[in-house]
């Protein structure tokens, strides 16, 4: 595949030489374009060694080619890592002042931008709404990731890792469409039960298997409504401004009850990937409780269970909805793991439950995830590993043979 990969003026452009020797070793052939703010941080021998291809940044070179045009139209995906913000900025304008803003200009093949900036930047208006344009034009975001930045800080911004970029990049050239017309709604995050107007119950979820699936359901052509309790900075990163999401927010889990089950009237599949807390304070604070107060040195909170949303789904579904829940457990052994998940699976009388291994170091706050995917029958169908989208992805093929073997069956 003819990749071109534009590399912008910051310094995760280091992180793109490996990119670069990724698709590479890929086979595939790879023509770096960078800006001349890009060539400050990386030089352009190394550029030329990695892609094995020469390399330049003037519209002026190979001029009887009309090489900016040349490049755009020969690329199969276009790939631009790191994406600052300066040039995300002047890509949304269309701004073509040099190699890289032409070739992109010129390009119909897919466009993939990995934005590395300070979190400042990123969640600047100007930004933010650069992102949505693009998206509103097909262009595909990746990351950014949350964690260490130049200088110290910390926070949403870093380019994601190039693993990452190859895996989802090449995965936008072999595009599917197969969710196209399915509704669906999405449910992410951890809900949070207030005690005090401070103090909340809540759980180690990050969202990011549940935003992953609803990311992964929108690239496949689904129309999806995500509703989000608790995610960690930087989760919602690839659904903001998706064309295909709408988001909603809440925090306990009545409000997640209420707006699950609203949206859930009008979908054909529903997935509850969030992480619903299974009791709430039976009554909560209206000021904060204090130590003071306490009377002694332990201090007992009157717990109730909260409404089972799943099970309030499934009552009130409407004909040929697929409902799929999620459990996470911890277990000794695998067998003890699919047995704990057939026998919930039976209690809600979900169609589909993906049964998430957790720990102390595993399934929260984690890149990777495992699922083990229980259908109606109680046998296990699939069990995806890797990365969240990767399982994501595969959820949703489960999701779409299980409606396929419904539809089978019902046809005279």
């Amino acid at each position: 595949m003819f990749v071109v990969v534009g590399v912008t003026g910051g310094i995760a452009a280091y992180k793109s030489v490996h990119l670069v020797r990724l698709l590479v070793l890929g086979g595939h052939d790879v023509h770096v374009v960078p800006t001349d703010a890009a060539l400050r941080f990386v030089g352009l021998p190394t550029w030329e060694a990695i892609s094995r291809n020469p390399v330049s940044t003037s519209v002026f070179a190979d001029v009887a080619e009309v090489r900016h045009v040349a490049l755009g139209r020969r690329a199969d995906l276009v790939i631009v890592a790191p994406a600052t913000a300066d040039f995300l900025a002047k890509m949304t304008a269309g701004i073509a002042e040099d190699l890289l803003g032409t070739t992109l200009l010129a390009t119909t093949s897919p466009v993939v931008v990995a934005p590395a900036m300070h979190t400042e930047m990123w969640r600047h208006p100007a930004t933010i709404q650069n992102i949505a344009t693009l998206r509103s034009r097909g262009v595909h975001v990746i990351g950014p990731a949350d964690g260490p930045l130049t200088g110290g800080d910390s926070g949403p911004g870093r380019m994601s890792e190039p693993e990452l970029i190859v895996e989802l990049a090449l995965a936008v050239v072999a595009v599917r469409d197969d969710l196209r017309g399915i509704r669906t709604v999405v449910t992410a995050g951890g809900t949070r039960e207030p005690i005090d107007p401070v103090r909340f119950i809540g759980n180690r979820s990050s969202g990011r298997q549940g935003v992953a699936v609803a990311v992964a359901a929108a690239d496949r052509g689904a129309d999806v409504t995500l509703i989000v309790a608790h995610v960690d900075d930087g989760v919602l990163g690839q659904a903001v401004g998706h064309p295909r999401i709408a988001i909603s927010t809440v925090a306990t889990a009545a409000e997640l009850s209420a707006a699950t089950r609203a949206a859930a009237s009008a979908v054909d599949v529903v997935v509850m990937a969030a992480a619903v807390a299974d009791y709430r304070v039976a009554e909560v604070a209206d000021l904060k409780r204090r130590k003071e107060d306490a009377g002694g040195d332990t201090v007992t909170l009157e717990l109730v269970e909260t409404e089972d949303i799943l099970a309030a789904l499934v009552a009130e579904r409407a004909g040929g909805q697929t409902i799929v829940g999620f459990a996470a457990e911890t277990a000794a052994d695998a067998d003890e793991l699919h047995e704990r998940g057939r026998r919930k699976r039976r209690r809600k009388g979900v169609d589909l439950l993906a049964v998430n291994e957790v720990g102390w170091s595993k399934g929260f706050e984690s890149a990777d995830n495992a699922l083990v995917i229980i259908d109606a029958n109680d046998d296990i169908i699939a069990s995806p590993s890797g990365s969240k989208r990767e399982v994501a992805d595969a959820l949703w093929d489960a999701i779409l043979g299980t409606r396929e073997s419904r539809s089978e069956v019902m046809q005279p």
